[in-house]
């Protein structure tokens, strides 16, 4: 169990104690934050309150976070679409629909329980959970991702990531013409305080995150795009072309009340390059947008 020790400025006086927890810890859900008020692992000045609480400046918080439950994850024999593998990488080309890495409620089906059969040595820094994963992407969105299968190899892919060496390209159909033929997106991304959910633009709490587009192709109503991440935060191509005015088509959550009907965002990530752990070498793959995708962008070219 780890204990966090939090102290209240005088800007955040008055918030309820759930709010004010949640959305100075991202990472926490209200109804986590909740549910550790109800088991007596939060205390304000050394003493239990309730989750309405009201805060005051010079309030000192603790809480006891509780260490996570451990799941059992299984491993399940799935036809894996692999592009590369040798003893330290995997690129694995993930359909739409499928879930990177298991969680609670939600154990069974995902990538890794895949990778976990079709390969024994996996990386084991972000543990049972998470073997071997780097990057994510998500569940209705496709393409190519890097898994690492020792620890050396993770290591130099995350810091990879973090130096922004990585190759990460992503085609998307979005609604709207984009008049310019290119652009960048420099926009802080956190969570929604309205909709702990969802990410959106904001400068609480939230981390840089650059996104750079050029048009493919142009539309009746929708544009063709190619995405190019700089950064990694979550759901940020999603959250980035909503901001600017051009949502993802099929988007449940950032896109418009009317979208397509496509069991998720029009969104592949089709390029993905980085050197090499152990060679140093710079490879880099190429994956063709789905069926399913290519026949609406299609369709969108012959109504046109």
């Amino acid at each position: 169990m780890n204990q966090v020790n939090i102290a209240v400025s005088e800007e955040q006086t008055s918030e309820r104690l759930d709010k004010f927890l949640s959305t100075t810890e991202p990472e926490w859900s209200r109804t986590q934050v909740q549910q550790w008020v109800k088991d007596g692992l939060i205390e304000v000045n050394g003493k239990q309150v309730k989750a309405n609480y009201k805060v005051q400046a010079g309030d000192q918080i603790k809480v006891e976070i509780p260490d996570p439950e451990a799941l059992d994850v299984e491993a399940e024999p799935m036809d894996l679409d692999i592009y590369y593998e040798d003893a330290d990488v995997l690129v694995v080309n993930k359909p739409r629909g499928m879930v990177v890495h298991p969680a609670p409620g939600h154990v069974s089906g995902t990538l890794v329980n895949g990778l976990m059969a079709h390969c024994k040595d996996l990386s084991g820094i972000n543990g049972v959970m998470r073997p071997g994963i780097v990057h994510r992407i998500d569940k209705d969105t496709s393409g190519l991702l890097m898994v690492a299968k020792n620890d050396m190899a993770h290591e130099s892919l995350v810091n990879q990531l973090v130096a922004k060496t990585v190759t990460r390209k992503y085609t998307a159909v979005v609604h709207g013409i984009i008049q310019h033929d290119t652009g960048t997106i420099d926009a802080p991304i956190g969570r929604d305080k309205k909709d702990r959910q969802s990410m959106t633009v904001t400068k609480e709490n939230a981390k840089q995150a650059v996104t750079h587009f050029d048009v493919i192709e142009r539309f009746k109503d929708f544009t063709v795009v190619e995405c190019r991440l700089e950064t990694g935060r979550t759901h940020q191509i999603r959250v980035h072309m909503k901001y600017i005015g051009y949502p993802l088509a099929g988007d449940p959550k950032y896109g418009p009340r009317k979208t397509v009907d496509f069991n998720g965002q029009l969104l592949h990530a089709g390029v993905l390059g980085f050197d090499h752990p152990r060679t140093g070498e710079y490879i880099e793959f190429t994956a063709p947008i789905p069926a399913d995708m290519q026949a609406f962008i299609d369709s969108l070219r012959n109504n046109d």
